[in-house]
């Protein structure tokens, strides 16, 4: 069966992971966004990762083992694992992202707004007790996640499980549908 999984890097090589999967025939899918930083004294528009060193890789776990477990050409690549306990026994597995997790997070990267956040997985408990909504108006139209307060702004947090959560920017209520 075919999954989202997600991958790892070191040093910040995910886009030259995602470049060799992508062209050797792979499903993959690269969060990005655009900053102006100025390099050798003038500004320039840099595409960086909106979650450093990591991506997502579409395929069965067979397959993406394939690009995983590549020494050759990908020694820098691994499966991003949650880890789980069966008695006193630690068992790790690749994480898996559901796919509207992934459609939303892209609808969220294509979106122009500038005061979306990436919060570490530590932080998550603030979001779990909001409602599960989809936003049916405005930029961020097609999300499916949780209502969130950050920053004292009402905003919908895309969970992924043991690796992130994603915020919006703010989102007004009339935008909101419950799921």
């Amino acid at each position: 069966m075919q999954h989202w999984y997600a991958m790892r890097t070191t040093y910040g090589r995910e886009r030259k992971a995602y470049d060799f999967i992508v062209s050797n025939g792979g499903t993959a899918f690269l969060p990005t966004l655009f900053l102006e930083k100025t390099i050798k004294g003038k500004k320039e528009l840099v595409e960086v990762s909106r979650i450093p060193n990591i991506f997502f890789v579409y395929g069965s776990e067979d397959e993406v083992k394939q690009y995983a477990y590549d020494n050759v050409h990908l020694p820098f690549l691994r499966f991003y694992y949650e880890q789980h306990y069966e008695g006193v026994r630690i068992i790790k597995e690749p994480l898996i992202v559901p796919e509207r997790q992934i459609q939303s997070l892209k609808i969220l990267c294509s979106a122009e707004a500038e005061d979306i956040r990436i919060v570490p997985e530590e932080m998550v408990p603030k979001f779990m007790e909001g409602e599960i909504v989809a936003i049916v108006e405005g930029e961020f139209k097609g999300i499916e996640g949780r209502v969130a307060r950050w920053h004292g702004q009402q905003r919908v947090a895309i969970i992924i499980q043991g690796l992130c959560t994603i915020a919006t920017a703010y989102v007004p209520s009339a935008y909101l549908e419950r799921l």
